[in-house]
């Protein structure tokens, strides 16, 4: 009996936490980059045993905020509960006036970033950024932008060049598309003068030769992209278009640092490493503080250049 009750107490003594079965909700229609990525994490935190069970939900509409009010009422406290969200979600907050924003959920982690690039169709006369940066500042309101929605890092990133340019951001023609099919067609096709997105969606076009790279949003050139950075030519812009993971509100430091333990745990991964490079993200992975800092602070510049632009008060 002695002999029982000692193995009892030592099993007990090392017992290992009890794993989560994660649910992920992915504020967003399947089949985007918020759904690809709470999918890709599923994946990813069940076969490197982070997680035995993952479940993704899709709560869709206005930028990802109708998902993140609701995970942030239903969720209060659950340390199993996580939601995915990014750049795009940080300025939908303000144009869609959301009662609810990242304060109220537990920021986690950064997961993946793009880069923005800025383009010409291969027939324009514009031959590199700094004859776009003349035109614009020639006239801002005949230089046409195709991009992402209204309000969207597309957006930000025209009003950011208008700004660096010393140009009037409420003076730019920016043409808002609802997908990047039809915003890539308008570029071909020579309806405006220049687009806007991430790196990724202009990527086959530029090596088809049929779309010209003037210059990228990264604070240093990108390794195998021959494109100078908007630095390199005089504006002062780093913009990346990053995906995040957030959990719950109400979590004790314990159920945080477990949570984040997890994520970096699914993120270090040799499977998640494969994953990004299968699918073309790049690795901006960022937690704790540096990533509690980094956040505030693109709520800031998000806000200042939404009420530059025009579409926040």
């Amino acid at each position: 009996m002695k002999h029982l009750v000692l193995a009892s107490l030592f099993a007990g003594a090392i017992a290992l936490p009890a794993m989560a079965d994660y649910t992920i909700i992915a504020p967003a229609n399947p089949g985007g980059g918020w759904d690809q990525t709470a999918r890709t994490m599923q994946t990813v935190m069940q076969e490197e045993g982070v997680s035995p069970s993952v479940q993704v939900q899709n709560v869709p509409g206005a930028g990802g905020t109708i998902g993140l009010a609701q995970f942030a009422s239903q969720n209060k406290g659950n340390p199993d509960a996580l939601i995915v969200g990014g750049y795009v979600m940080v300025g939908a907050i303000l144009t869609n006036k959301s009662p609810v924003s990242l304060k109220d959920v537990t920021p986690i982690a950064r997961l993946t970033g793009e880069y923005e690039a800025i383009v010409v169709p291969a027939a324009s006369e514009i031959q590199d950024i700094g004859g776009l940066i003349a035109k614009l500042k020639e006239n801002p309101g005949a230089v046409s932008w195709a991009g992402g929605s209204a309000g969207g890092t597309d957006h930000i990133a025209v009003g950011m060049i208008a700004k660096a340019a010393g140009v009037d951001p409420t003076k730019i023609n920016y043409i808002a598309y609802s997908g990047g099919g039809e915003a890539l067609a308008a570029i071909l096709g020579n309806q405006v003068t220049a687009g806007v997105s991430s790196l990724g969606e202009f990527e086959a076009q530029v090596k088809a030769g049929t779309l010209r790279l003037l210059a990228v949003s990264a604070p240093e050139r990108i390794e195998g992209v021959e494109a100078p950075t908007l630095k390199e030519a005089g504006l002062d812009i780093d913009l990346q278009n990053w995906r995040m993971v957030a959990a719950a509100p109400g979590l004790s430091d314990d159920q945080k640092a477990k949570i984040t333990a997890d994520i970096e745990k699914m993120a270090k991964s040799e499977s998640w490493q494969k994953q990004l490079a299968d699918k073309g993200w790049m690795d901006t992975f960022l937690a704790g503080p540096a990533f509690d800092e980094q956040l505030a602070k693109d709520e800031a510049s998000t806000a200042a250049i939404l009420k530059d632009i025009g579409l926040v008060k």
